[in-house]
Order: C-alpha cells, then structure tokens, then sequence
C-alpha cells in the first residue's frame, strides 16, 4: 500500500495542522495556488512533492511548476491541476485513474465513470465557513481509496 497526502490552496501558510497530518504519506501532491515557494520546500522534508501552479502562483519560482502535472503510483496514474473547470482532456480515455484538483476551497471526492475525481479543500486561510481541510489517497492493488481530513484549527 502506498499513501499519498494531497493538499491545495495553502495561500502562503503552511499550518502545523496540515503538516501533522501529512505526517507518514510516502509521497505529497500540493494540486496549486501554493502561493509561497518555501510551502513545497517543508513539505519535500516530509515526502517527495508533486505540484501544480495555481492561478495566485506567480512569480519566477511559479513558472518552474507545471499547471498540469502527473503521478504514477504502484500502476495507477493521477492526473493533477488547480482548476478542475480547465481539464481539457477525457482522463478516462487517457488512462488515468483519478483527477486531483483544488481551487475551489471545497472539500469532495466523487467516482464519475469510474474514475476518482478528489479535491481535499483548503488547507490556508479559512475562507467564508469552509472547512480546512488535507486530504489521503491509498492505493494498494490498482485501487484507490480517499479520504478527506478536516483539519482543527483557530484562525487565520
């Protein structure tokens, strides 16, 4: 089995929380809007990182991470973005197993089509009364289970 923690929107704060949580995962996807390059630097001292650049990544540092990337883990193939409205190809067609995406601060994970569409919200500052939140993959098998983590946190 293999576990992958996956986090996005982190706005430029890495919250202690976050890094608990993702404590153990043998691979990280932050899926954008890092805001911060130092964010995916601490995470790398966790596990190694897969990124994608969000729409508030800018800046020289930004340009060097992808806007789409991919994860190939014990035979299942993740496709990685922010946005999941800019997805300009069929992931089932293509192969893929599950679709990683942030952006909307919502945390949700649905099978369409068989496939694993998985957003773990935002794990920055709160916005409105959306949860904080990380997220798990597992995969063992050619499966891929998921789980959304809230995380218990004061303000920002």
């Amino acid at each position: 089995m293999t576990l992958i923690g996956v986090i996005s929107d982190t706005h430029d704060l890495l919250r202690p929380e976050a890094v608990a949580a993702l404590q153990g995962a043998e691979h990280i996807v932050h899926a954008g809007d890092v805001g911060d390059p130092a964010i995916l630097e601490k995470l790398k001292q966790i596990a190694p990182v897969t990124a994608v650049r969000g729409n508030v990544d800018r800046g020289p540092w930004a340009m060097k991470v992808p806007e789409t990337n991919v994860l190939e883990c014990e035979g299942v193939s993740i496709y990685i973005l922010h946005d999941l409205k800019q997805l300009d190809l069929k992931p089932e067609t293509a192969g893929f197993a599950a679709v990683i995406s942030g952006h909307t601060h919502v945390p949700k994970q649905q099978v369409r089509n068989g496939l694993l569409y998985f957003n773990p919200g935002s794990a920055g500052p709160r916005r409105f009364k959306l949860p904080v939140s990380v997220g798990k993959l597992r995969i063992f098998n050619g499966r891929i289970d998921a789980e959304i983590i809230p995380l218990e946190v004061g303000k920002p």
